[in-house]
């Protein structure tokens, strides 16, 4: 099979000739800059191309060619044309990571070091206002700044946070439709498309690091126990922008159409390690007829699987998520309290793909010794793939602290998996 076709055999739940593996498709199942760096040093000995970040809130690095082809990976990802910060990947310079490792960022990726060192970069990589994320010293990725006023409830306006949101242009609606095309004439992998703007409440986009000024709820916290002190607000602000969702829906079909097999749609994290982020019934009053309205949508329109991202311990949560018609659950955290990999895949793998579950990223891939990652991957491997439905990657992304010996243990893991011989 090409890999397009086991992806499509994959998210079909049918059995493929052999596992379907992705790394770097998504803003959620990529790959540290560093880690990645050291990951192709140990597989190209020599090679001198430096790591592009792809995504810089998290410092992603882009997954090129050769690596892809290397580890024979299934999936391509297509990500928005703007980042985070509300510039664009392109006219790459240097920088040099916290850590010393050498890489490439975006002309506007513009920043300053404060007072103990760390740096701290600006919307649109303009000076003139404040910068909206720091990365420590000694870090590896961005956190967000809040920017929030203070709050009047009397004055408080949904406005405020659906600016968020707008009607794609022409030239979004080019670039997805002439990146798809080419991908899918050009190459045979699986085609993984973001799409912008169909996540409600995903705390990631709640500060708006792109945006220079900042009104509404902006403080992560400020918006958590908004669930409960202004739930007519948020249900206000998610009205107005499933309204524009569902626009975009229909404009993106068009551009896109059969060129994408799975979409991702949300990364709102409804799950903690131990419990669920939130009521049920705050979920289902509050996220769920808007989640619906898009997915139905969806499905009306195109053939493409919806992939949701959702952190944590959500087993209570994922019948509620099949109803909505998500098709994919991503990271799969087996880690988290009732996460377990054998009853997941057997109470709810006729419904849903699993995309992640392959290794524990918070204790065992960073952690622990290359056989002790190896036996857990091709346990979950086992586990999950019964059936088909199963596409590996880790749970979550891979850090840049990860030591590469351990990545490519899992790796080894996976070719076993596969039947393929390593090399490495």
């Amino acid at each position: 099979m090409t890999p397009r076709e086991r992806l499509i055999k994959t998210l079909n739940h049918e059995t493929p000739d052999h596992l379907c593996v992705d790394m770097g498709a998504g803003g959620q199942t990529g790959i540290g800059a560093t880690a990645l760096h050291h990951l192709n040093q140990a597989l190209f000995p020599g090679y001198k191309e430096k790591v592009k970040i792809i995504e810089p809130f998290q410092m992603l690095g882009g997954v090129e060619e050769p690596l892809l082809k290397k580890l024979q990976l299934d999936v391509v990802g297509v990500h928005g044309l703007t980042t985070l910060f509300g510039f664009k990947n392109e006219n790459w310079k240097p920088f040099t990571m916290p850590d010393g490792t050498e890489v490439l960022v975006p002309d506007k990726f513009n920043y300053k070091r404060d007072a103990n060192g760390a740096y701290l970069i600006y919307p649109e990589g303009d000076f003139s206002g404040q910068p909206s994320a720091k990365m420590p010293d000694s870090g590896f990725f961005f956190d967000a700044i809040t920017r929030q006023e203070l709050i009047d409830d009397e004055k408080l306006d949904p406005q405020d946070n659906s600016e968020d949101f707008g009607i794609l242009s022409e030239n979004d609606l080019d670039y997805y439709a002439r990146t798809t095309r080419q991908l899918y004439e050009e190459t045979d992998y699986g085609i993984y498309v973001t799409l912008p703007g169909m996540a409600f409440g995903d705390v990631a986009l709640v500060p708006a690091t792109w945006r220079k000024q900042t009104k509404g709820i902006r403080d992560i916290q400020e918006w958590v126990m908004s669930l409960l002190m202004r739930p007519d607000y948020l249900y206000q602000v998610f009205e107005k922008q499933c309204e524009i969702a569902m626009k975009n829906v229909e404009l993106l079909a068009k551009a896109i159409g059969h060129h994408a097999q799975v979409v991702f749609v949300s990364g709102t994290d409804f799950g903690t390690q131990n419990s669920l982020f939130i009521g049920l019934e705050t979920y289902r009053s509050l996220f769920k007829p808007f989640q619906k309205a898009i997915n139905d949508k969806i499905h009306e329109l195109t053939d493409w699987k919806i992939f949701i991202h959702s952190c944590g311990a959500i087993y209570d949560l994922i019948p509620d998520l099949i109803e909505v018609g998500f098709d994919v659950l991503n990271p799969v955290q087996v880690s988290a309290t009732g996460m377990d990999a054998e009853r997941l895949k057997k109470e709810f793998g006729k419904d849903l793909v699993f995309w992640g579950g392959g290794v524990d990223t918070q204790k065992t891939l960073p952690f622990g010794t290359p056989d002790e990652i190896y036996r857990e991957v091709r346990e979950r491997i086992d586990i999950f793939s019964k059936g088909g439905g199963f596409v590996f990657n880790p749970i979550h992304n891979i850090q840049s602290n990860v030591p590469v010996e351990n990545i490519l243990a899992m790796f080894r893991a996976v070719n076993d998996a596969r039947g393929f011989k390593s090399d490495f």
